[in-house]
């Protein structure tokens, strides 16, 4: 069976979350890599409600998710390094790296997994700043 990695914050696992494992699960066992707070805190500029070891313990329990894992507080490739996954899940609005970009980062390390975009579902419903704000 192919990997088929995914990232990102999960913060207030919702039904977007959910169909995004599951819509990544079509195409293989789902590794879930969960970004750190303090990656969080750079990126977003503020903290997630939720710390990442009770983020990581719910995005376990997805029926979708094959193994869930904390990301590395340095260097967001190092558990694509690790696990080698087929392909890598981008969700619709994970727009910090374009998918280019990202194979070009991937290739100077010798990786190349099939990259794709997967569907937003629902997204003036299910998005977590939007819910943070209801």
């Amino acid at each position: 069976m192919k990997k088929v990695m995914v990232f990102g914050t999960f913060d207030g696992l919702h039904s977007g979350h959910r169909n995004f494992f599951a819509q990544a699960a079509k195409f293989g066992n789902v590794v879930a890599v969960i970004a750190r707070d303090s990656n969080v805190k750079k990126l977003k500029r503020k903290l997630p409600l939720k710390n990442e070891r009770s983020r990581l313990a719910k995005v376990a329990c997805d029926k979708n998710v094959w193994k869930a894992l904390l990301g590395d507080r340095e260097d967001f490739l190092k558990p694509v390094e690790k696990i080698q996954p087929d392909m890598l899940a981008l969700g619709f609005d994970q727009k910090t790296f374009g998918i280019k970009t990202l194979q070009r980062e991937l290739k100077k390390r010798n990786l190349a997994p099939q990259i794709f975009r997967l569907k937003s579902f629902q997204p003036k419903i299910f998005k977590s700043s939007l819910l943070r704000k209801k």
